[in-house]
Formats: structure tokens, sequence, C-alpha cells
């Protein structure tokens, strides 16, 4: 009796796991809009991004946004995480999915060709793979870029710090972002005919040790739009007091959280304007028909306590720039 008991309860058990995995697979119900989104990590400009698509498909949808299902899935950083997730998004048959930062596009592109995928937060689309041409996609990608302004943001450093002769230039190699933003900060640099000391990280345990060495040897540290740079920032903010050293990073959320200012984007806005593109497929428009966007606009943002550590007349400039 007991053995009969066990198999009956081993069949409904197995039926359950394939009942889950059925439901999780089969197509969605009519007139659901099914959106999977899948983030790379937790970090304060990807967080910002997903909230800013988030209020607009719900915000902005009408009728539309009441048959919105949202499906969120976050990788932590992890590659295998990104594997898993992006073929659990494959197989959801989802009506699009959004990819917030490089790798997580990168990872949902190798598994789904066809299903309309948005991406944001990513520097250079073409250089990852992710589309041929910005003015007209050819495959089931588009989105937002988040190309920072890497002239913009030098000219308002050197405005800013004057004296400054030597640039650290801090950064992950592994981020293709990063990379392609120091190329062209080295660029801007040498044409300005200031010096240049680069200092690369892996981790965020490798950032005290490698700014505080580079900060030491510098008047002035440039940081990219690098996710492990962003989610040090805290860190990156008490060496640069400590060594009475400023710090002009390319994103707002970075400035807010240890750096002096930027000239930036909202990772919020960036996310916004995805999200106008999710609702532009989710009425019909294919992936064809939506180039490659850059962001909207930038805005020059201070941090205000390091602002005032470093002497610098924020009000001044604030003022200046909304005249």
């Amino acid at each position: 009796m007991r053995k009969k008991f066990l198999i009956i309860l081993l069949a409904v058990l197995l039926g359950l796991v394939f009942w889950t995995d059925y439901q999780s697979k089969r197509p969605q119900k009519t007139g659901e809009i099914r959106i999977g989104i899948l983030q790379l990590m937790d970090q304060s400009a990807l967080d910002q991004a997903r909230k800013g698509f988030l209020a607009e498909v719900k915000e902005n949808g009408g009728e539309l946004s009441k048959r919105i299902k949202i499906d969120y899935v976050n990788a932590q950083g992890d590659q295998a995480n990104l594997r898993a997730m992006s073929e659990r998004l494959a197989n959801h048959h989802n009506t699009l999915n959004l990819a917030i930062a490089t790798p997580a596009a990168q990872a949902m592109l190798a598994v789904d060709q066809k299903t309309p995928l948005l991406f944001t937060a990513i520097t250079d689309p073409v250089d990852a793979g992710l589309v041929k041409s910005l003015q007209k996609p050819t495959g089931n990608v588009t989105g937002v870029n988040d190309s920072v302004p890497v002239a913009e943001q030098l000219s308002l450093m050197r405005q800013l710090f004057p004296q400054a002769k030597k640039v650290g230039l801090l950064y992950n190699a592994a981020e293709p972002n990063s990379v392609i933003q120091i190329k062209q900060a080295k660029a801007v640099l040498k044409q300005q005919g200031l010096q240049i000391v680069t200092r690369t990280v892996a981790t965020t345990n490798d950032v005290e040790q490698a700014a505080t060495s580079l900060a030491r040897q510098v008047d002035v540290m440039y940081l990219p739009a690098d996710n492990v740079l962003t989610a040090a920032m805290p860190l990156l903010g008490k060496v640069s007091k400590k060594t009475h050293t400023p710090v002009i990073p390319a994103t707002t959320p970075m400035v807010k959280l240890g750096g002096v200012a930027t000239q930036g984007i909202s990772y919020y806005q960036l996310g916004r304007q995805t999200g106008k593109m999710a609702l532009e497929i989710i009425k019909g428009k294919s992936v064809h028909e939506l180039p490659v966007e850059k962001p909207a606009k930038t805005q020059l943002v201070f941090n205000h306590q390091l602002a005032d550590f470093f002497k610098i007349d924020w009000h001044h400039w604030q003022s200046h720039t909304q005249k």
C-alpha cells in the first residue's frame, strides 16, 4: 500500500513539473502582451533604464498597458545566468524582449533571432554585433544607445580644472563600451596636448587599489560609463576626497554616487525613450522601421558636496547653463 502511494505521489509531482514547464513555454494568452526583460546586473544606471522603460509602457500605453505582462530576470553579472535566462525568455514566446546592457543583448540574440529585441544602455551596437546599420536594422534588433558625449565631458573637465595637465583614465578593459569611450577620450586628450595615464580593473575588488595609485599620479580622473566602476562609485568618491583628485565620470548616476560633475544622460529618460519604441512595436511597427536612436538630450549635473569640496561654484555654472 505504501509503495503504491509513493508511486502515485511521484506521478503527481512529475505531472506538476511538466505542467509548469509547459505553462512557461506555451504561447501567450489571446490579447496578452508579454515583455521579457533581461538585465545584466544590479547597477544604478541599468536600474534607472529599466524603471524608465516600465514607466513609459505603463503610463503611455493606453488600453494596451492593461494587457502588458512583464517577465523580468537579472543575471547578476554571471555569464551562465545570461545564457540560461536568455533561453528561458526565448521559450516564452514573448511579444518582444528588452536587453539592458551589451552582454544581455548579445546573449538574447544568440538564442533568438525572431522575437523583436530592444536594447538600451549600450554604447556601440554595431561594434557589439547587434546590428549592421544604425539607420536600417535588418534583423530582429533595435533600440537606444547610451553614447555619451565624451568630447563635451572632457571640455567640461578642462573648464572646471584648467590647471590639470595629467589626466587619469580608469576602466574595465573587458567591457566593450568602456574600451570605445576610452579610445575617444585618448584621441581628444592628445589633441589638447594633455598627458594620459591609464589603469584597468576587472572587478570592484580591484578598484580601490587601482584608483588610489592612479589618483596619486594625475591631476584629475575621467571614467567611462563602466558597469564595474558604476558599482564602485561610492568607493571612488572616497578615494577622490582622500587624494584630492577630482573625478569626472561619464554618467549622471556616477556623479551622484561619487563624481564631481558631468555633461551626461539620464538613464531613466533613456529607458523611457526605449519604452516608446516598445509601444511602436506593440502597435504593429516592425523592427526594420525603427532606426537605432541616440539619447534625446544631455544635462549638466553636479554632485554639490564634492563640487564644494573642490571649490567649484556650481550655482554659477547651473544658472549660466539655464539661461
